[in-house]
């Protein structure tokens, strides 16, 4: 593989190069050389008005549902909307059938990613087969590629249990996800609890159920001594914990998804199952809220919540339409869309590359000579619109389909390999 990338803004705050506009010459899947111009034979050139090259963006949370539910999403289709997304390194949720809760699973996953141009990274079940009553062999998942331990969509719910995962994990200086939602407080829940909820008829999820799950956790982790990442934080009550907790030096962090700081309840006056979600879009304070602490420093990375489905798991009555968004291809999209008046690109990617990275223990990429060509290539000039019909996820469930978007993403550059988007 050689591929020269011509006039590219350097977003990398790790290196030297950083806001410098250069040419990277990429051989052998290593950067080769970086210069002001750069002249070579290289047969693929890549130069774009606006060009910007990071460091290869993380999605901290995705569901590509294989083995068990190939019918929403396989692998191959998921690693391939990540691709087109800019993500470079994916980690992928436990709930599939069987669960991510053996060695055996955690290297069947392994495989079949095996050679792709993204990375995928195995999120070991925290409770055998997810079904929170025992724990799994989280150390033999983590010595076979597990990079953390979750039950994912259904977080833990006894207290006693969460606290054993806590403290099971410290043994590796492992690190437990967590989804914030008390089950019983959410039970029968729609949307969000609130004006709009009462308005439309539809039961709420209040504020509380997320509240009380952070809150608790928090508790716990200070009793251990261990490592929580909260993902898909959606109130504002949870970003006050959360920054509370991390200035007493808690090893607590959080993530955010790009349809919570985007969206907010008002998508739902239509009843439009596309915007049903776990934990569920809320007010427009709680959306501001997130986008400061996102701004600030509270809120550390990104996460898709990747969660494909087929159509008649949408196309039905509200209550019984299935939960998620399939929105990887376009997370950063919808991300610069919302975010551009408010957070630099640096920060941005700080989320999407660095902060996730030494969160879970992934090989940092910096951009420099010799280095491991590990790269996103995206501008912020321009849109990007998502046509439907034309998706690499073989997922029904992407409400932002044929809308155009802020920015675009070109490619990625890693494992030696090169994937452009057309």
């Amino acid at each position: 593989m050689h591929i020269l990338i011509k006039k590219a803004r350097v977003i990398d705050p790790q290196s030297g190069f950083h806001d410098k506009v250069v040419d990277l010459l990429i051989e052998n899947g290593v950067i080769k050389n970086i210069a002001a111009t750069i002249n070579s034979d290289t047969k693929t050139v890549i130069e774009a008005k606006g060009l910007c090259v990071s460091p290869g963006w993380v999605d901290v949370f995705a569901d590509y549902r294989e083995p068990g539910f190939e019918h929403k999403e396989t692998i191959a289709s998921g690693l391939a909307a990540a691709a087109d997304g800019g993500f470079t390194d994916v980690l992928l949720a436990p709930n599939t059938q069987p669960a991510l809760s053996s060695k055996s699973i955690i290297q069947f996953v392994s495989q079949k990613a095996n050679g792709n141009v993204v990375s995928l990274h195995p999120i070991g079940a925290a409770t055998q087969n997810t079904d929170g009553k025992d724990l799994a062999e989280m150390l033999d998942m983590r010595a076979n590629g597990a990079v953390a331990f979750s039950d994912g969509w259904k977080p833990v719910q006894q207290a006693s249990l969460m606290l054993k995962a806590l403290e099971y994990v410290k043994a590796f200086h492992g690190t437990v996800i967590q989804l914030p939602v008390d089950a019983s407080l959410a039970a029968g829940g729609l949307m969000n609890e609130g004006i709009v909820s009462t308005s439309l008829g539809m039961a709420g999820i209040p504020a509380l159920a997320e509240a009380i799950m952070v809150h608790r956790d928090i508790e716990l982790l200070r009793y251990t001594g261990s490592k929580l990442h909260i993902t898909g934080v959606s109130t504002s009550e949870s970003i006050e914990l959360i920054r509370k907790a991390k200035t007493e030096g808690l090893e607590v962090t959080c993530s955010v998804t790009p349809y919570h700081l985007a969206l907010t309840e008002d998508a739902l006056t239509g009843y439009d199952s596309a915007f049903k979600v776990s934990p569920p879009l809320r007010s427009e304070t709680d959306r501001m809220t997130l986008i400061a602490g996102l701004k600030d420093g509270t809120i550390d990375c990104i996460a898709t919540h990747h969660r494909p489905h087929e159509w008649d798991a949408k196309a039905k009555e509200f209550e019984y339409a299935s939960d998620g968004m399939a929105v990887q291809e376009c997370a950063f999209n919808i991300l610069w869309d919302t975010l551009n008046e408010y957070v630099t690109i640096e920060r941005l990617v700080e989320t999407m590359t660095i902060m996730p990275r030494a969160i879970f223990g992934l090989q940092t990429q910096q951009i420099e000579k010799g280095s491991k060509a590990c790269l996103t290539i995206f501008t912020t000039s321009g849109g990007h619109t998502l046509a439907p019909g034309h998706t690499k996820s073989t997922a029904k469930n992407n409400p932002f389909e044929g809308k155009k978007l802020g920015g675009k993403v070109l490619g990625i550059v890693n494992n030696g390999q090169v994937h452009l988007n057309k």
